[in-house]
This record gives C-alpha cells, structure tokens and sequence, in this order.
C-alpha cells in the first residue's frame, strides 16, 4: 500500500512539472503613432509657382 501512495504521489508531481507549454510567447508590435502634418504644407509650392508664373505673364 505504500508503494501504490508514493507511486501515485510522484506521478502527481511529475505531472504538474509538465504543465506549461513549449509554444513561443506571443509578442505584441509596438504601436507606431505618426504625427500629423498641417494641411496648409502641400498648398505652399503650387501657391509660390503660381505667383511666379503670374510674374512671368505681368512683365510679358
């Protein structure tokens, strides 16, 4: 009778040593955050060509 005791004590403990898994952790990518740029800033190029362009037609 003891041995059937420390026989099912020790597969008890063994069993709870196995418990977790092989698997990777899963690791969550950081988040980016991206600031957002004005909105006049792509209107300023075609603005200054077209003062040029106007310049250039005024002294025509």
């Amino acid at each position: 009778m003891k041995k059937l005791v420390l026989a099912a004590a020790l597969t008890a403990a063994a069993s709870t040593a196995y418990a977790g898994s092989l698997a990777d952790p899963i690791i969550e990518a950081p988040v980016i955050v991206e600031e957002a740029s004005g909105s006049s800033g792509g209107i300023v190029l075609p603005l200054i060509l077209l003062a040029l362009v106007a310049a250039a037609v005024a002294t025509d």
